[in-house]
């Protein structure tokens, strides 16, 4: 596989920075979300199983800030918010979509190689972190 050949400098950051807000989780799920048209908070909360309220404030906040979607207040009591993905949160779709497909098609391998690691380092297997999935247990032949 060729290297990228775009112009990318060796200075990192300002790729690292844009991967890191679009790369996160709750990001993933809330552009997933709003893919099918805008939506109220609570809706969203809703269909992002697990996410806090402040969490979800705080990335519809970065999002909004990075102009990957729009808030819209209605004047009403209460205020009618609406979410909505602009032209470049729609274009994040399909790349996010990829990385999707890729990460599920490839998971399988991923955690039977990270079971072969730790089989073979015990010392590195995490106490507990949750965001590693655990290795997947092996059954011996009889």
């Amino acid at each position: 596989m060729k290297p990228i050949t775009h112009e990318i400098t060796n200075d990192c950051r300002p790729v690292g920075e844009i991967l890191n807000q679009i790369g996160g989780k709750w990001t993933v799920l809330i552009i997933n979300v709003l893919s099918g048209g805008p939506m109220r908070f609570s809706a969203i909360k809703r269909q992002v199983g697990g996410i806090s309220q402040k969490v979800l404030t705080a990335t519809l906040r970065d999002l909004e800030m990075d102009g990957f979607l729009t808030r819209t207040v209605t004047p009403s009591i209460p205020p009618h918010v609406d979410y909505e993905l602009t032209e470049l949160g729609q274009d994040l779709q399909g790349p996010l979509e990829v990385l999707g497909v890729w990460a599920v098609n490839n998971r399988p391998k991923v955690l039977e190689a990270r079971g072969r690691y730790f089989a073979a380092h015990p010392e590195a297997m995490p106490k507990r972190n949750p965001r590693l999935a655990p290795p997947p247990l092996r059954v011996a032949a009889e």
